[in-house]
């Protein structure tokens, strides 16, 4: 018997390339391929790339430059590139490093093992299409491997919105909904493998429309169905768009047992002519609205948001206006980076914001979010939660998993399992994490 050939998977971005770096390597299973955890001893090693970080192609090029040493160490050798920056670079890629044997946008993963074969072949192999044929459907017969408890599950790709200081329209294209029949096929399978938690996934998830037995299905409907799943604890989703949280979503919210007590609704701004000028489609009143509807849903719901600041023409009084909304809400999570260009988005063409001033709105917001988070974290303290545990943690007997509000929980108890979820106790708050003991 042959020795498996060996695969290193580079993931950067998104849950959405966690999950297709997944895929990845399972369609690459069947050609043999095992995955290792150094680009040393690899066979192939595919970087599978995100386009939304500030000069994100310049970085994949980078990146490319220091496998020359081992390329010429191992002719055999191949090395790929995968994911936004495969799709927005197509050729370009393979002209200006050409030491890369394939490129390989998201739409089309699922052709991974024939260009394999080309690039064994001598070949060089570029799939940067939008296919017609359901590349899910093409990976259905992968292999059964266990898997830890929790998982990501795509619903939804691509996005219509066409914000403008965002690629994804241009490198995932329009959006698409997957048939529920299929996620909830993919749901049992997740299951039956050891999964107990489910993070649907898409770049607009709230705007899933699959077809479904009586018609197009919502994302709330979706929710619904998988809730009858036996096994499977627990549902989140992410990431939303405001103008999509519909009104069977927020009702789910309030009375859907698995649907997990937390949002991550972006925002971006919270100026009107920021908004405006992003093509948000909504107000920071939209918003705040829409927030109280949720939170009258599930009172102790924690949200989450984004925010970008520094963006073209932003001034002062913008930015207080978006300090004014987070103060207001009182996010449990934010995400927030200063505004880099896109090239080919329409903000790349408009009058930049001081560097300097960005930085400065940058470290402020930062430090308004990191005191409403450390808050609500302190306020965990003396509260029951469940928590699934994922993992072994650094101190000998601890075992580290999630409560239903997505904070980290630090937990003393050799009798503790991966998979387990258990009630706990919060008896500490630290500086990105809880501790507790077992009820």
């Amino acid at each position: 018997m042959s020795e498996p050939k060996k695969l290193f998977i580079k993931t950067y971005g998104c849950q959405m390339n966690v999950y297709d770096s997944e895929r990845m390597s399972e369609a690459l299973g069947g050609q043999g391929y095992v995955e290792t955890k150094t680009p040393d001893d690899a066979d192939m090693i595919l970087l599978n790339t995100c386009h939304i970080r500030e000069k994100a192609a310049e970085k994949v090029y980078s990146e490319l430059g220091r496998f020359k040493g081992l390329k010429a160490e191992k002719p055999d050798l191949k090395i790929g590139v995968a994911g936004c920056v495969a799709q927005a670079e197509g050729e370009e890629i393979m002209r200006r490093q050409p030491l890369v044997d394939l490129v390989v946008g998201p739409q089309s993963y699922h052709r991974l093992p024939e260009m394999e074969a080309k690039t064994r072949a001598g070949e060089k192999a570029l799939g940067t299409d939008f296919p017609e044929e359901d590349k899910f459907e093409k990976l259905k017969n992968r292999p059964k491997a266990k898997r830890g408890p929790t998982a990501f599950l795509t619903v939804q790709e691509g996005c219509d919105k066409f914000c403008a200081f965002c690629v994804v329209p241009y490198t995932r294209g329009a959006e698409v909904s997957r048939p529920a029949d299929r996620i909830i096929r993919e749901a049992h399978d997740l299951v039956e493998r050891g999964v107990r938690e489910i993070t649907l996934l898409g770049q607009n998830v709230n705007a899933y429309h699959g077809a479904g037995p009586d018609g197009d299905m919502t994302l709330a409907g979706l929710i619904w169905e998988l809730n009858k799943v036996d096994g499977l604890e627990r549902i989140r989703f992410t990431t939303s768009h405001p103008n999509d949280m519909a009104d069977d979503l927020i009702e789910a919210h309030g009375t859907c047992d698995k649907l997990m007590p937390y949002l991550h609704l972006p925002v971006q701004s919270g100026s009107d002519r920021i908004l405006k000028r992003m093509n948000r489609s909504h107000t920071a009143e939209s918003y705040l609205r829409l927030i109280e509807r949720i939170r009258a849903a599930r009172p102790d719901i924690v949200m989450s948001g984004d925010f970008i600041v520094g963006f073209p023409e932003e001034t002062e009084e913008d930015f207080q206006a978006t300090m004014d909304l987070v103060e207001e809400v009182k996010y449990g999570y934010a995400y927030s980076f200063k505004y880099s260009t896109r090239p080919g988005t329409p903000a790349a063409e408009r009058a930049q914001v001081d560097p300097a001033a960005a930085d400065d709105r940058l470290q402020r917001l930062q430090a308004l979010i990191t005191r409403h988070q450390r808050e609500i974290q302190d306020g965990m303290v003396g509260r029951t939660v469940r928590v699934l545990f994922e993992k072994p943690g650094r101190l000998p007997g601890q075992m580290v998993g999630k409560s239903e509000y997505l904070h980290s929980v630090h937990v003393k108890g050799p009798e503790i399992a991966v998979g387990d979820l258990k009630e706990v106790r919060i008896t500490e708050s630290g500086a990105n994490s809880l501790a507790g003991e077992l009820l």
